[in-house]
Protein backbone atom coordinates (compact mmCIF):
# COMPACT_ATOMS: atom_id res chain seq x y z
CA UNK A 1 0.00 0.00 0.00
CA UNK A 2 2.71 2.62 0.50
CA UNK A 3 4.39 1.76 -2.87
CA UNK A 4 0.90 2.28 -4.11
CA UNK A 5 0.18 5.39 -2.53
CA UNK A 6 3.91 6.64 -3.46
CA UNK A 7 3.61 6.04 -6.95
CA UNK A 8 0.00 7.60 -6.55
CA UNK A 9 1.54 10.51 -4.91
CA UNK A 10 4.39 10.94 -7.76
CA UNK A 11 1.79 11.14 -10.59
CA UNK A 12 -0.27 13.65 -8.99
CA UNK A 13 2.65 15.81 -8.37
CA UNK A 14 4.08 15.05 -11.98
CA UNK A 15 0.03 16.07 -13.07
CA UNK A 16 -0.02 18.68 -10.83
CA UNK A 17 3.07 20.76 -11.94
CA UNK A 18 1.98 20.10 -15.59
CA UNK A 19 -0.91 21.84 -14.80
CA UNK A 20 0.78 24.52 -12.99
CA UNK A 21 3.34 24.77 -15.91
CA UNK A 22 1.19 24.57 -19.12
CA UNK A 23 0.23 28.33 -19.39
CA UNK A 24 3.50 29.25 -19.14
CA UNK A 25 4.85 26.94 -21.52
CA UNK A 26 1.40 27.95 -23.86
CA UNK A 27 3.17 31.37 -23.48
CA UNK A 28 6.44 30.89 -24.42
CA UNK A 29 5.49 28.93 -27.99
CA UNK A 30 3.11 31.52 -28.64
CA UNK A 31 5.47 34.08 -28.30
CA UNK A 32 7.75 32.16 -30.41
CA UNK A 33 5.42 32.20 -33.25
CA UNK A 34 4.21 35.47 -33.23
CA UNK A 35 5.83 37.84 -36.46
CA UNK A 36 6.42 41.38 -35.22
CA UNK A 37 4.00 43.68 -36.67
CA UNK A 38 5.28 46.30 -39.37
CA UNK A 39 4.97 49.78 -37.51
CA UNK A 40 3.73 52.55 -39.35
CA UNK A 41 6.17 55.21 -40.92
CA UNK A 42 7.82 58.05 -38.72
CA UNK A 43 6.37 61.38 -38.56
CA UNK A 44 3.68 63.56 -36.78
CA UNK A 45 0.06 63.34 -37.18
CA UNK A 46 -0.58 66.75 -35.84
CA UNK A 47 -3.75 67.73 -34.39
CA UNK A 48 -6.64 65.99 -33.89
CA UNK A 49 -8.64 66.24 -37.42
CA UNK A 50 -6.77 69.47 -38.89
CA UNK A 51 -3.62 67.21 -38.59
CA UNK A 52 -1.19 69.75 -40.12
CA UNK A 53 -3.08 70.86 -42.85
CA UNK A 54 -2.21 74.56 -41.49
CA UNK A 55 1.06 74.03 -41.44
CA UNK A 56 1.02 72.99 -45.02
CA UNK A 57 -0.81 76.04 -46.26
CA UNK A 58 0.40 78.59 -43.86
CA UNK A 59 3.78 78.30 -45.74
CA UNK A 60 5.12 77.35 -49.51
CA UNK A 61 4.71 73.32 -49.71
CA UNK A 62 8.32 72.86 -50.85
CA UNK A 63 9.39 74.28 -47.80
CA UNK A 64 6.39 71.59 -45.78
CA UNK A 65 7.49 68.61 -47.31
CA UNK A 66 11.29 68.75 -47.99
CA UNK A 67 11.77 69.47 -43.88
CA UNK A 68 9.50 66.38 -43.66
CA UNK A 69 12.10 64.44 -45.74
CA UNK A 70 15.28 65.70 -44.31
CA UNK A 71 13.81 64.86 -40.60
CA UNK A 72 12.35 61.44 -41.48
CA UNK A 73 13.79 60.17 -44.84
CA UNK A 74 11.53 59.28 -48.19
CA UNK A 75 8.64 57.73 -46.30
CA UNK A 76 6.61 59.39 -43.47
CA UNK A 77 3.33 60.09 -42.13
CA UNK A 78 1.14 62.89 -41.85
CA UNK A 79 -2.63 63.99 -41.25
CA UNK A 80 -3.94 66.75 -43.90
CA UNK A 81 -7.14 67.70 -44.90
CA UNK A 82 -9.00 65.23 -42.81
CA UNK A 83 -6.94 62.29 -44.07
CA UNK A 84 -4.42 60.07 -42.49
CA UNK A 85 -1.41 60.27 -45.09
CA UNK A 86 2.12 58.55 -46.13
CA UNK A 87 3.95 60.58 -48.36
CA UNK A 88 6.58 58.70 -50.04
CA UNK A 89 9.66 61.09 -51.90
CA UNK A 90 11.88 58.28 -54.20
CA UNK A 91 11.91 57.44 -58.09
CA UNK A 92 11.31 53.54 -56.35
CA UNK A 93 8.48 54.34 -53.88
CA UNK A 94 6.64 56.14 -56.96
CA UNK A 95 6.98 53.16 -59.20
CA UNK A 96 6.06 51.13 -56.15
CA UNK A 97 2.71 52.81 -55.93
CA UNK A 98 2.02 53.97 -59.45
CA UNK A 99 3.32 50.98 -61.81
CA UNK A 100 4.82 47.83 -59.70
CA UNK A 101 1.80 47.22 -57.43
CA UNK A 102 -0.62 49.90 -58.28
CA UNK A 103 -3.38 47.02 -57.87
CA UNK A 104 -2.58 47.62 -54.05
CA UNK A 105 -3.89 51.38 -54.57
CA UNK A 106 -6.39 53.38 -55.84
CA UNK A 107 -7.08 56.84 -57.58
CA UNK A 108 -8.91 58.95 -55.33
CA UNK A 109 -10.37 62.49 -55.49
CA UNK A 110 -13.20 64.50 -53.49
CA UNK A 111 -16.50 63.61 -54.63
CA UNK A 112 -17.44 67.22 -54.94
CA UNK A 113 -14.40 66.95 -57.72
CA UNK A 114 -15.55 64.02 -59.40
CA UNK A 115 -19.43 64.95 -59.70
CA UNK A 116 -18.14 68.44 -62.10
CA UNK A 117 -15.33 66.21 -64.19
CA UNK A 118 -17.93 62.62 -64.41
CA UNK A 119 -17.64 59.72 -62.39
CA UNK A 120 -17.07 57.60 -65.10
CA UNK A 121 -13.66 59.49 -66.05
CA UNK A 122 -10.88 57.20 -66.32
CA UNK A 123 -8.72 58.59 -63.51
CA UNK A 124 -11.40 57.56 -61.03
CA UNK A 125 -10.96 54.43 -61.76
CA UNK A 126 -8.58 51.25 -62.02
CA UNK A 127 -8.11 47.65 -62.89
CA UNK A 128 -10.13 46.93 -66.35
CA UNK A 129 -12.68 49.67 -66.99
CA UNK A 130 -9.34 52.35 -66.33
CA UNK A 131 -7.58 50.31 -68.79
CA UNK A 132 -9.79 49.92 -71.64
CA UNK A 133 -10.30 53.49 -71.29
CA UNK A 134 -6.78 54.38 -71.25
CA UNK A 135 -5.95 52.61 -74.17
CA UNK A 136 -8.16 54.43 -76.16
CA UNK A 137 -7.25 58.00 -74.86
CA UNK A 138 -3.37 56.55 -75.78
CA UNK A 139 -4.50 55.64 -79.36
CA UNK A 140 -6.18 59.28 -80.16
CA UNK A 141 -3.07 60.93 -79.00
CA UNK A 142 -0.33 58.24 -80.29
CA UNK A 143 2.78 59.76 -82.45
CA UNK A 144 0.37 59.08 -86.07
CA UNK A 145 -2.71 61.00 -85.17
CA UNK A 146 -0.80 63.78 -83.65
CA UNK A 147 1.80 63.65 -86.83
CA UNK A 148 -1.62 64.30 -88.89
CA UNK A 149 -2.45 67.25 -86.71
CA UNK A 150 0.50 69.38 -86.95
CA UNK A 151 -0.44 71.43 -89.44
CA UNK A 152 -3.63 72.83 -87.54
CA UNK A 153 -1.55 73.01 -84.61
CA UNK A 154 0.76 75.25 -86.33
CA UNK A 155 -2.04 77.07 -87.46
CA UNK A 156 -3.76 77.60 -84.12
CA UNK A 157 -0.38 79.40 -83.23
CA UNK A 158 0.57 81.23 -85.85
CA UNK A 159 -3.27 82.67 -85.62
CA UNK A 160 -2.27 82.84 -81.38
CA UNK A 161 0.45 85.09 -81.94
CA UNK A 162 -0.98 87.32 -84.40
CA UNK A 163 -3.72 88.47 -81.84
CA UNK A 164 -1.67 88.77 -79.11
CA UNK A 165 0.53 91.05 -81.26
CA UNK A 166 -2.74 92.94 -82.79
CA UNK A 167 -4.05 93.84 -79.31
CA UNK A 168 -0.83 96.41 -78.95
CA UNK A 169 -0.92 95.90 -74.91
CA UNK A 170 0.52 93.45 -72.03
CA UNK A 171 -1.51 90.34 -72.20
CA UNK A 172 -1.61 88.23 -69.32
CA UNK A 173 0.41 85.29 -70.38
CA UNK A 174 -0.95 82.20 -68.14
CA UNK A 175 -4.35 83.41 -69.37
CA UNK A 176 -3.88 83.10 -72.85
CA UNK A 177 -2.01 79.78 -72.83
CA UNK A 178 -4.87 78.68 -71.51
CA UNK A 179 -7.40 79.52 -74.40
CA UNK A 180 -4.28 78.11 -76.97
CA UNK A 181 -4.27 74.98 -74.50
CA UNK A 182 -7.74 74.87 -74.58
CA UNK A 183 -8.33 75.13 -78.27
CA UNK A 184 -6.07 72.07 -78.76
CA UNK A 185 -7.71 70.20 -76.66
CA UNK A 186 -10.48 70.85 -78.31
CA UNK A 187 -8.77 69.69 -82.02
CA UNK A 188 -7.44 66.30 -80.38
CA UNK A 189 -10.95 65.87 -79.02
CA UNK A 190 -12.82 66.71 -82.12
CA UNK A 191 -11.35 67.51 -84.73
CA UNK A 192 -12.36 70.40 -86.66
CA UNK A 193 -15.11 71.14 -84.50
CA UNK A 194 -18.32 73.77 -85.73
CA UNK A 195 -17.12 77.36 -83.71
CA UNK A 196 -20.61 77.65 -82.11
CA UNK A 197 -19.92 74.70 -80.82
CA UNK A 198 -16.38 75.28 -79.33
CA UNK A 199 -17.74 78.52 -78.14
CA UNK A 200 -20.66 76.67 -75.95
CA UNK A 201 -17.65 74.29 -74.64
CA UNK A 202 -15.30 76.93 -73.97
CA UNK A 203 -17.93 79.29 -72.24
CA UNK A 204 -19.16 76.84 -70.08
CA UNK A 205 -15.97 75.04 -68.87
CA UNK A 206 -14.53 78.10 -67.51
CA UNK A 207 -17.44 78.44 -65.39
CA UNK A 208 -16.76 74.34 -64.31
CA UNK A 209 -13.08 75.15 -64.05
CA UNK A 210 -13.87 78.27 -61.02
CA UNK A 211 -16.33 76.03 -59.54
CA UNK A 212 -13.37 73.21 -59.18
CA UNK A 213 -11.55 74.53 -56.81
CA UNK A 214 -14.44 76.02 -54.94
CA UNK A 215 -16.42 74.92 -51.37
CA UNK A 216 -18.67 72.53 -52.13
CA UNK A 217 -22.19 74.69 -51.58
CA UNK A 218 -24.78 73.69 -53.77
CA UNK A 219 -26.97 76.50 -52.94
CA UNK A 220 -28.16 78.46 -56.28
CA UNK A 221 -25.68 81.59 -57.01
CA UNK A 222 -22.73 79.70 -55.12
CA UNK A 223 -19.73 78.98 -57.41
CA UNK A 224 -19.90 75.69 -57.21
CA UNK A 225 -23.72 75.13 -57.91
CA UNK A 226 -23.30 77.46 -61.16
CA UNK A 227 -20.03 75.18 -62.05
CA UNK A 228 -22.98 71.91 -61.77
CA UNK A 229 -25.29 73.59 -64.13
CA UNK A 230 -22.17 74.10 -66.80
CA UNK A 231 -21.20 70.55 -66.10
CA UNK A 232 -24.76 69.84 -67.22
CA UNK A 233 -24.88 71.78 -70.58
CA UNK A 234 -21.39 70.73 -71.41
CA UNK A 235 -22.70 67.29 -71.46
CA UNK A 236 -25.81 68.21 -73.27
CA UNK A 237 -23.22 69.74 -76.10
CA UNK A 238 -21.71 66.88 -75.95
CA UNK A 239 -24.46 64.64 -76.75
CA UNK A 240 -25.42 66.87 -79.46
CA UNK A 241 -22.53 66.26 -81.23
CA UNK A 242 -22.24 62.53 -80.69
CA UNK A 243 -25.74 62.26 -82.38
CA UNK A 244 -25.00 64.50 -85.62
CA UNK A 245 -21.86 62.36 -86.11
CA UNK A 246 -23.89 58.92 -85.80
CA UNK A 247 -26.72 60.72 -88.16
CA UNK A 248 -23.50 61.43 -90.78
CA UNK A 249 -21.83 58.36 -89.67
CA UNK A 250 -18.89 60.15 -89.39
CA UNK A 251 -16.01 57.56 -88.78
CA UNK A 252 -13.32 60.50 -87.23
CA UNK A 253 -10.10 59.08 -85.37
CA UNK A 254 -10.05 61.82 -83.13
CA UNK A 255 -10.62 60.78 -79.29
CA UNK A 256 -14.64 60.88 -79.51
CA UNK A 257 -14.15 58.82 -82.77
CA UNK A 258 -12.06 56.47 -80.48
CA UNK A 259 -14.60 55.97 -77.91
CA UNK A 260 -17.89 55.88 -80.19
CA UNK A 261 -16.51 53.13 -81.79
CA UNK A 262 -15.27 51.40 -78.91
CA UNK A 263 -16.95 47.74 -78.50
CA UNK A 264 -15.70 45.35 -76.08
CA UNK A 265 -15.57 41.32 -76.22
CA UNK A 266 -19.15 41.32 -75.53
CA UNK A 267 -19.89 44.14 -78.56
CA UNK A 268 -21.15 47.01 -75.43
CA UNK A 269 -20.16 50.35 -76.09
CA UNK A 270 -19.65 53.05 -74.14
CA UNK A 271 -22.93 54.90 -72.67
CA UNK A 272 -23.08 58.81 -74.08
CA UNK A 273 -22.47 59.23 -70.04
CA UNK A 274 -19.29 57.20 -70.13
CA UNK A 275 -18.36 59.70 -73.31
CA UNK A 276 -18.70 62.77 -71.92
CA UNK A 277 -16.92 62.30 -68.53
CA UNK A 278 -13.96 60.81 -70.49
CA UNK A 279 -13.96 63.70 -73.01
CA UNK A 280 -14.24 66.50 -69.92
CA UNK A 281 -12.06 64.03 -68.08
CA UNK A 282 -8.94 65.27 -70.64
CA UNK A 283 -9.74 68.69 -71.09
CA UNK A 284 -9.21 69.17 -67.47
CA UNK A 285 -6.47 67.26 -67.39
CA UNK A 286 -4.58 68.97 -70.92
CA UNK A 287 -5.60 72.25 -70.30
CA UNK A 288 -4.09 73.76 -66.85
CA UNK A 289 -0.80 71.44 -66.90
CA UNK A 290 -0.38 72.10 -70.46
CA UNK A 291 -0.53 76.02 -70.27
CA UNK A 292 1.12 76.08 -67.08
CA UNK A 293 4.15 74.50 -68.50
CA UNK A 294 4.12 76.93 -71.31
CA UNK A 295 3.82 79.63 -68.93
CA UNK A 296 7.30 78.42 -66.91
CA UNK A 297 8.89 77.73 -70.22
CA UNK A 298 8.24 81.78 -71.41
CA UNK A 299 9.56 82.88 -68.04
CA UNK A 300 12.99 80.88 -68.10
CA UNK A 301 13.60 82.00 -71.28
CA UNK A 302 12.94 85.48 -70.16
CA UNK A 303 15.54 85.02 -67.52
CA UNK A 304 18.17 83.75 -69.80
CA UNK A 305 18.28 85.79 -72.77
CA UNK A 306 21.54 83.46 -74.27
CA UNK A 307 19.42 80.15 -73.80
CA UNK A 308 16.40 82.40 -75.43
CA UNK A 309 18.86 83.11 -78.43
CA UNK A 310 20.06 79.54 -78.82
CA UNK A 311 16.48 78.67 -78.95
CA UNK A 312 15.60 81.05 -81.76
CA UNK A 313 18.56 79.32 -83.91
CA UNK A 314 16.85 76.23 -83.26
CA UNK A 315 13.54 77.72 -84.58
CA UNK A 316 15.10 79.89 -87.21
CA UNK A 317 16.69 76.78 -88.95
CA UNK A 318 13.23 74.68 -89.36
CA UNK A 319 11.74 78.06 -90.40
CA UNK A 320 14.66 78.56 -92.81
CA UNK A 321 14.16 75.61 -94.01
CA UNK A 322 10.71 75.81 -95.16
CA UNK A 323 11.43 78.29 -97.42
CA UNK A 324 10.40 81.88 -94.77
CA UNK A 325 7.01 79.90 -93.36
CA UNK A 326 6.26 78.90 -97.20
CA UNK A 327 6.10 75.57 -96.19
CA UNK A 328 4.33 73.68 -93.07
CA UNK A 329 5.98 72.32 -90.39
CA UNK A 330 6.57 68.83 -90.48
CA UNK A 331 6.55 65.70 -87.95
CA UNK A 332 10.22 65.07 -88.37
CA UNK A 333 11.31 68.66 -87.54
CA UNK A 334 9.49 68.64 -83.91
CA UNK A 335 11.61 65.47 -83.03
CA UNK A 336 14.62 67.26 -84.19
CA UNK A 337 14.78 70.85 -81.58
CA UNK A 338 17.28 69.43 -79.29
CA UNK A 339 17.86 72.65 -77.66
CA UNK A 340 13.83 73.24 -77.34
CA UNK A 341 13.73 69.48 -76.09
CA UNK A 342 16.20 69.87 -73.53
CA UNK A 343 14.38 73.70 -71.95
CA UNK A 344 10.99 71.35 -72.10
CA UNK A 345 12.55 68.49 -70.53
CA UNK A 346 14.60 71.10 -67.65
CA UNK A 347 11.11 72.94 -67.48
CA UNK A 348 8.95 69.99 -66.71
CA UNK A 349 11.49 69.40 -63.87
CA UNK A 350 12.10 72.57 -62.57
CA UNK A 351 8.38 73.78 -62.46
CA UNK A 352 6.87 70.13 -61.22
CA UNK A 353 2.99 71.20 -62.50
CA UNK A 354 2.00 68.37 -60.61
CA UNK A 355 3.65 68.25 -57.23
CA UNK A 356 2.22 64.94 -56.30
CA UNK A 357 -0.98 62.50 -56.65
CA UNK A 358 -3.47 61.31 -54.57
CA UNK A 359 -3.91 57.39 -54.18
CA UNK A 360 -5.73 55.08 -51.76
CA UNK A 361 -4.62 51.85 -49.70
CA UNK A 362 -7.09 49.54 -50.55
CA UNK A 363 -5.57 46.89 -48.80
CA UNK A 364 -3.00 46.77 -45.55
CA UNK A 365 0.43 47.11 -48.08
CA UNK A 366 4.10 47.32 -46.33
CA UNK A 367 6.87 49.12 -48.06
CA UNK A 368 10.20 48.95 -46.86
CA UNK A 369 9.09 47.55 -43.72
CA UNK A 370 6.80 50.27 -42.80
CA UNK A 371 2.76 49.82 -42.63
CA UNK A 372 0.19 51.70 -45.06
CA UNK A 373 -2.95 50.40 -43.17
CA UNK A 374 -6.24 50.54 -45.74
CA UNK A 375 -7.91 53.49 -46.20
CA UNK A 376 -5.03 55.94 -45.87
CA UNK A 377 -4.15 58.30 -48.57
CA UNK A 378 -0.89 57.72 -50.37
CA UNK A 379 1.05 60.44 -52.03
CA UNK A 380 4.41 59.99 -54.64
CA UNK A 381 6.14 63.64 -54.00
CA UNK A 382 7.44 64.43 -57.31
CA UNK A 383 8.37 67.57 -56.68
CA UNK A 384 10.48 66.07 -54.01
CA UNK A 385 11.96 63.83 -56.74
CA UNK A 386 12.70 66.26 -59.21
CA UNK A 387 14.05 68.99 -56.56
CA UNK A 388 16.72 65.95 -55.17
CA UNK A 389 20.38 66.92 -55.37
CA UNK A 390 21.13 63.28 -55.33
CA UNK A 391 19.14 62.81 -59.01
CA UNK A 392 19.97 66.34 -60.33
CA UNK A 393 22.66 67.94 -59.42
CA UNK A 394 22.19 71.87 -58.06
CA UNK A 395 18.72 71.24 -58.59
CA UNK A 396 17.31 74.76 -58.06
CA UNK A 397 19.29 75.86 -61.23
CA UNK A 398 17.72 75.96 -64.37
CA UNK A 399 20.07 73.99 -66.27
CA UNK A 400 18.58 72.41 -69.80
CA UNK A 401 22.26 71.30 -70.48
CA UNK A 402 21.75 68.65 -67.62
CA UNK A 403 19.59 66.43 -70.11
CA UNK A 404 22.15 66.78 -72.60
CA UNK A 405 23.63 63.16 -73.89
CA UNK A 406 25.99 61.93 -70.95
CA UNK A 407 24.47 64.10 -68.70
CA UNK A 408 22.43 62.29 -66.11
CA UNK A 409 22.17 59.23 -68.13
CA UNK A 410 19.57 60.76 -70.64
CA UNK A 411 19.80 60.43 -74.19
CA UNK A 412 18.30 62.73 -77.06
CA UNK A 413 15.02 61.24 -79.00
CA UNK A 414 16.11 60.30 -82.54
CA UNK A 415 14.15 62.32 -85.48
CA UNK A 416 11.57 60.08 -86.62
Amino acid sequence: MEIIATIFFCILLIFSSLILSYPLIKKHKKQQHVVAKPKLPPGSMGWPYIGETLQLYSQDPNIFFASKQKRYGEIFKTHILGCPCVMLASPEAARFVLVTHAHLFKPTYPKSKEKLIGTSALFFHQGEYHTRIRKLVQTSLSPETIRKLIPDIETEVVSSLESWVSTGQVINAFQEMKKFSFNIGILSVFGHLEDNYRDQLKENYCIVEKGYNSFPNRIPGTVYSKALLARRRIREIISEIICKRKEQRLMEMDLLGHLLNYKDEKEQTLSDDQIADNVIGVLFAAQDTTASVLTWILKYLHDDQKLLEAIKADQMAVYEANEGGKKPLTWGQTRNMPTTHRVILESLRMSSIISFTFREAVVDVVYKGYLIPKGWKVMPLFRNIHHNPEFHPSPHNFDPSRFEVGSSGISERNPT
